[in-house]
């Protein structure tokens, strides 16, 4: 069953993505807004979140404490909420949806691919979880000829300099020439992971990109810099993570 809140009208159509606090204020005076069927031109009217419904112009605006999307990041943004030097992957998105999102884990500024915004920390905090073995697949263009021994170093782990080497990893060829290109899957989250395996092998990545994150997965029809919202059976995926 699905936990009631009481909250403010204006704090509830904003949370929704409707406005920030001031348009929805302003939408609300003018009479744009219905609850349970009656105009309402109070911000501060209280809600019932699993009880009352809340319409704008004849449309219904369900509520949802949590919120999930699905970001296909491009390269020359970092993974954080404010910056002072650089653009944020928050940026991506309208101001009124951004509001206490915050990226799941940690894209480099130069690496692109799907990237999961959420307001849900427990939710975050699972997936990143080691104990939780959450697959996250990579393709990559390395600089160098990419073999089978590489795979089997992966498999066994290798020393990238921290205190213990990397957990078993598996390395796909896609193809192997001057410039290899690759799929690699990971269940860890180390800082600039992908890139140091590499390089303890003396190879060298060009271009990086994450594919999947458990169970999303980044399709084609996502352009770079585009983002969706969770569809329900992703939401019920991640709730058996």
């Amino acid at each position: 069953m699905e936990m009631s809140e009481i909250i403010r009208l204006d704090k509830y159509l904003a949370d929704m993505g409707c406005g920030t606090r001031s348009q929805v204020k302003q939408m609300i005076r003018k009479g744009q807004v219905e609850i349970n069927g009656e105009k309402i031109k109070k911000p501060e009217q209280k809600i019932t979140t699993a009880q009352d419904r809340v319409c704008v112009a004849g449309k219904e605006i369900r509520y949802e404490k949590y919120r999930y999307y699905l970001l296909h990041k491009p390269a020359g943004y970092v993974s954080a909420t404010t910056d002072n030097r650089d653009k944020t992957v928050l940026e991506l998105l309208p101001e009124n949806i951004r509001r206490e999102l915050f990226p799941v884990g940690r894209l480099d500024k130069d690496t692109e691919g799907l990237l999961l915004l959420t307001n849900d920390g427990e939710l975050a905090h699972r997936l990143l979880s080691p104990k939780k073995h959450v697959d996250k697949t990579y393709y990559a263009r390395i600089d160098g000829k990419v073999d089978e021994e590489d795979q089997r170093a992966f498999l066994q782990g290798v020393d990238i300099g921290d205190e213990t080497k990397t957990a078993p990893a598996k390395l796909e060829i896609l193809k192997s020439a001057d410039i290899s290109e690759i799929l690699l899957t990971i269940q860890e989250g180390r800082f600039h992971q992908v890139k140091r395996m590499f390089q303890a092998r003396d190879k060298q990545v060009i271009y990086l990109k994450r594919m999947t994150m458990g169970p999303l997965v980044l399709g084609d029809d996502l352009p770079k810099g585009n983002y969706r919202e969770l569809c329900e059976e992703e939401r019920k995926a991640l709730e058996r993570v």
